[in-house]
């Protein structure tokens, strides 16, 4: 039997961004065809202010557009949401995919994509997002400085409340609720990423700002 979806898609926004119509088109027709509610926006100014007046639940991404590229549009929604960012990139290079990551996107796909692939990395994202942590598990964690509501998805350190992004908080969540086992690479890869990334360097990648952070 298949395990019954945490959301409904008439209930999901994606906010698409990218400079080419027809990409915009591609991504919004076979949305559409999942009963997802579609935003768009052609560069990162529209974006952010999409961003703003209708709070998305996924922003679809593209990397390379004038004025305002992926990156800087990424950056600034950072500054004010942890709403779950898929990149859309012609570029193969690892270096450039580490600097999304590095940024705050949670998932990235290349072009030329298959639109199955990119709905299949879309409902992965928010079905991860979503997903309230298991019931049986502490919902608060106390240790010293840290404490970790898991009821209300809140991470608070020496009093201040920490905001993470939706990867972050995944990460932090096993990491805590495994504390004293040995977790492997592939464990916490299959755990808080599924199976849409194959480098055990993204684990690192994502650890370091929680350090920061705390």
């Amino acid at each position: 039997m298949m395990e019954q979806e945490v959301f409904d898609q008439r209930d999901m926004t994606i906010l698409i961004v990218d400079d080419e119509p027809r990409i915009r088109d591609l991504v919004r027709m076979n949305l559409e065809l999942e009963h997802y509610r579609v935003l768009e926006a052609s560069n990162g100014i529209e974006a952010l202010n999409e961003l703003r007046d209708n709070l998305p639940d996924l922003v679809v991404l593209d990397v390379m557009m004038p004025e305002m590229d992926g990156f800087e549009t990424l950056r600034a929604i950072r500054e004010v949401s942890t709403v779950p960012v898929v990149m859309l990139t012609v570029r193969q290079n690892e270096q450039d995919r580490i600097h999304g990551l590095d940024l705050g996107a949670d998932d990235y796909i290349a072009k030329p994509f298959s639109p199955r692939e990119l709905l299949s990395r879309i409902r992965a994202l928010l079905r991860r997002s979503l997903m309230a942590p298991p019931s049986r598990k502490t919902e608060i964690v106390v240790d010293d400085d840290l404490t970790i509501d898991f009821a209300r998805r809140e991470v608070i350190v020496r009093g201040q409340k920490v905001v993470l992004r939706p990867t972050e908080y995944r990460l932090l969540y096993h990491l805590v609720s495994n504390a004293g086992r040995l977790l492997t690479h592939e464990t916490l890869l299959s755990k808080v990423w599924g199976e849409s990334i194959e480098t055990s360097h993204i684990i690192y990648v994502f650890i370091l700002p929680i350090y920061v952070k705390s």
